[in-house]
């Protein structure tokens, strides 16, 4: 790491891409101390560089000042990671806790096999967004692409677009809502009735993105599994 690569602009620790490695920023937010809050820090000069903040467990508001490439905040936890630009695929694979935020669009598989914390995108989200999931609440204020939420388990997937084809295919306990249109449902997901308990969790959600107040939860459709797929049965050979 060079001596010009990071910089103090008031609080916040400045580094600076174009002077190092993304293996340098990596090993440094990695040497931070997990157990206490740390400066927030901001990345600089990015060129779509891949893995940027992966596997990332520290306390701090980290900024990220251009588009990045595949697993950008893979595996993050406590952190609050923003995306200034646009993110490649596998943003926030594997995320435990903590907050992503990418304020353009993301790439396939956008929280794929995510444990916990919060994913929120601010435009569209492409295949295979919530693959997998298995914990994390993914706020998409676009649309997403086809097979979404494929074998999603547990958490829950918003979105304030449209949905493409197979949407929640061999779905298990995740909870979706989808304001706009489904160009079909995958294998086991169906439609089901909002209850209050889906509206209140929902308006949750909703303002936990910073979108308290903006959208009607009344505007939504829930999707979830028909559970007829939990268990071998010869007459849905043909949908596992």
């Amino acid at each position: 790491m060079t001596t010009n690569t990071l910089q103090k602009a008031g609080n916040e620790t400045v580094f600076d891409l174009s002077r190092s490695s993304v293996r340098d920023l990596n090993a440094y937010l990695h040497e931070l101390p997990a157990n206490r809050p740390c400066d927030p820090v901001r990345v600089t000069h990015l060129t779509g560089d891949h893995s940027v903040v992966a596997g990332l467990d520290a306390d701090l508001d980290i900024q990220v000042d251009g588009h990045v490439g595949y697993f950008c905040g893979g595996m993050l936890r406590q952190a609050r990671l923003t995306i200034n630009g646009n993110a490649g695929q596998g943003v926030g694979s594997n995320i435990e806790s903590g907050q992503i935020h990418v304020r353009g669009d993301a790439s396939q598989s956008a929280g794929a096999t995510g444990r916990g914390g919060r994913l929120v995108i601010d435009g569209n989200a492409s295949a295979r967004c919530g693959i997998s999931l298995k914990g994390t609440d993914i706020i998409v204020k676009g649309n997403i692409g086809h097979l979404s939420a494929f074998m999603a388990q547990s958490g829950r997937l918003v979105v304030f677009g449209d949905a493409g084809d197979s949407l929640g295919d061999s779905l298990y306990e995740a909870h979706i809502y989808v304001r706009g249109s489904v160009a079909s449902l995958g294998a086991d997901c169906i439609a089901k009735k909002m209850r209050d308990e889906h509206r209140k969790e929902l308006a949750e959600l909703l303002e936990a993105a910073g979108e308290a107040g903006k959208v009607d939860v009344n505007d939504f459709t829930r999707y979830g599994s028909a559970r007829q797929l939990y268990n071998f049965k010869v007459d849905n050979i043909g949908a596992y």
